[in-house]
């Protein structure tokens, strides 16, 4: 299903449901559960847009000190929960999934995701989305007695009912990594001394999991990229993701810049491939941008691999460069070097924290246009912001970090 759709359900069913739920809620009081005297399941409540989750990193290994691995759950979208394995963090069994590939898969799903978490008797659940009513729903629906989840307190924050025990406020100053944390660390306190929180904020952290593919694999992936380089001399490989989610496109970088970027880089180095990454459904835009390059040295990878051959590539490849979009946050899953190009969002809230991360942004006085405030819908039509990043700057930070 698309973002857009997913948008325009959540805004027209979640608004209504959140209202008659917070209703509900508060003309039968005898719904309320105890809060627990002891917390010892903790469930997470992050559908889509799982580049953050790898933001939560810190938080969700909080949540495994207060609780154990084995009691710590996390609710996704299908589609979305390959880099919750991939971080390995809580077991696979844990990680419960709603289909979202139709409107009937998602409602069917949600209801048997429900039907399986309220079997699980959940003491804490903490919602991660940005003022989606849908999650809102499902963390009040999965009858944990504490609920932390982000609350407008009649601000410009998007509608969600009070569906929460724990309504906090949103912190557009904090890092989105240790807001998570703040979040877990919330579940500790009284329900009625939030939205305060009177604790130390949490320390910038540095994103401890890893990727590591096995030797086999990885040794059988390494042969599928000499076929489609062509070589089995393909380093230095720099990646260039030249898409972004629907979910917000005004964060692309004209293509016309990554087109000449290669060339650049081709003509600058004898050694250097490039190689164009993107989601399955790009594989034809992709390969446009190949034949506008016109080397030998410059292929596509875009639908030629799963999700977990596409970050065996990230262990392979020298560099990325990529829009900021949650391949810049896989990627920080290895040792890659990551250029990530901001425009619309800020790299002060959702930057990745580690010293493979290189980001590219221009601060003028109309960016960041999106927020949590307002469902990260711009009404900008020309992303300047993206445009006035030049391929010269680009080119040299490439070059200092490859050595070129």
């Amino acid at each position: 299903m698309k973002v857009s759709t997913m948008r325009q359900i959540d805004r027209l069913l979640g608004v209504p449901a959140c209202f008659l739920l917070t209703a509900v809620r508060k003309l039968l009081p005898f719904l309320k559960k105890p809060r627990p005297q002891k917390v010892k399941s903790i469930l997470f409540v992050k559908l889509a847009e799982q580049g953050a989750t790898v933001l939560a990193d810190a938080a969700i290994r909080r949540a495994v000190q207060m609780a154990g691995k084995e009691n710590v759950y996390f609710l996704v979208f299908e589609q979305n929960r390959f880099i919750l394995d991939v971080m390995d963090i809580i077991p696979q069994a844990n990680v419960i999934t709603i289909p979202d590939a139709s409107f009937l898969s998602l409602l069917i799903g949600a209801i048997g995701a429900m039907r399986r978490i309220r079997k699980l008797r959940i003491d804490a659940a903490v919602d991660f989305e940005f003022f989606a009513r849908f999650s809102a729903i499902l963390t009040w629906l999965s009858g944990a007695g504490i609920r932390v989840g982000l609350h407008g307190f009649g601000g410009g924050a998007p509608y969600r009912g009070d569906l929460m025990t724990h309504r906090l406020n949103y912190n557009p100053h904090l890092h989105t990594s240790r807001m998570f944390e703040a979040m877990v660390e919330a579940i500790k306190l009284p329900a009625e001394e939030t939205p305060r929180l009177n604790m130390d904020p949490p320390k910038p952290r540095r994103v401890e999991s890893r990727f590591t593919p096995g030797r086999e694999e990885l040794n059988e992936f390494k042969a599928a990229l000499e076929n489609h380089a062509g070589t089995k001399n393909y380093s230095p490989l720099i990646l260039l993701n030249a898409n972004a989610s629907d979910m917000l496109p005004l964060r692309r970088w004209p293509t016309q810049r990554y087109i000449e970027l290669a060339r650049r880089l081709i003509a600058k180095s004898s050694d250097v491939h490039i190689a164009f990454t993107g989601a399955p459904n790009e594989a034809e835009h992709s390969q446009k941008l190949v034949e506008a390059v016109a080397s030998r040295r410059c292929f596509s990878m875009t639908g030629k691999t799963t999700l977990r051959q596409l970050m065996m590539l990230y262990c392979l490849a020298d560099a990325l460069v990529t829009n900021d979009s949650g391949p810049a946050h896989f990627a920080t899953l290895t040792n890659i070097e990551v250029i990530t190009l901001f425009g619309p969002e800020t790299p002060r809230l959702f930057g990745a924290e580690t010293p493979h991360s290189h980001i590219i942004w221009k601060d003028i006085p109309c960016s960041p246009c999106v927020s949590a405030y307002n469902n990260r819908i711009s009404v900008c039509n020309d992303n300047i912001c993206m445009k006035r990043i030049s391929v010269d700057e680009v080119f040299d930070l490439l070059c200092g970090l490859c050595k070129l």
